[in-house]
């Protein structure tokens, strides 16, 4: 199989989108609990919250689809093989925590009684029975997850930086989003 010199021009494109994506998302996930919000605000956040989660759902599941189907380049022989067995591990542990959370976010909407507009809007039943208690356990992961994505997040941006930084060629696979 052919190694490519960077990654396709999908791959850069869904994973600067998913990064966007979450990037806003999260501070809206903050700022949508936070009392004293207008509730025309408030709902407006929580709307954008909770459908944004439903695209990430869709955009994860893609990338990780397209991911296992197209090589990815081949990292250079001067990052130690430990770097690149941590590398792969934040990358696939990434994949999984933005999995678990819209997940746990869909379940903790769908059991609390709540509606994901985007989904009623297609007709889409929901796929959870409403529970208090399924909507509880959900907000818990939900709640606990997002601390180690953030983290993982922030050390994936810290190794993109030091590798722009260093211009060993690592940041070149990802950027640009489009084009060649």
């Amino acid at each position: 199989m052919h190694t490519p010199q960077k990654y396709s021009a999908v791959t850069r494109s869904l994973h600067w989108v998913v990064a966007v994506m979450v990037l806003a998302t999260m501070p809206i996930g903050v700022i949508m609990l936070q009392e004293g919000l207008a509730r025309p605000t408030q709902d407006l956040l929580f709307i954008l919250h909770k459908n944004g989660g439903v695209i990430l759902f869709l955009l994860v599941v893609l990338r990780i689809a397209w991911r296992l189907g197209t090589p990815s380049p081949a990292l250079p022989a001067t990052i130690p093989h430990w770097q690149q067995r941590i590398a792969k591990g934040v990358q696939a542990t990434l994949y999984a925590l933005l999995l678990v959370m819209a997940v746990s976010g869909y379940v903790r909407v769908r059991a609390g009684g709540f509606p994901v507009e985007m989904l009623d809007a297609l007709g889409m039943p929901a796929m959870v029975p409403r529970s208090e208690a399924l909507a509880e356990t959900a907000q818990r992961i939900h709640g606990t997850a997002r601390f180690p994505l953030a983290a993982l997040i922030l050390l994936h941006i810290g190794a993109g930086l030091k590798h722009l930084v260093a211009r060993d060629g690592v940041f070149s696979h990802i950027w640009p989003p489009v084009g060649r």
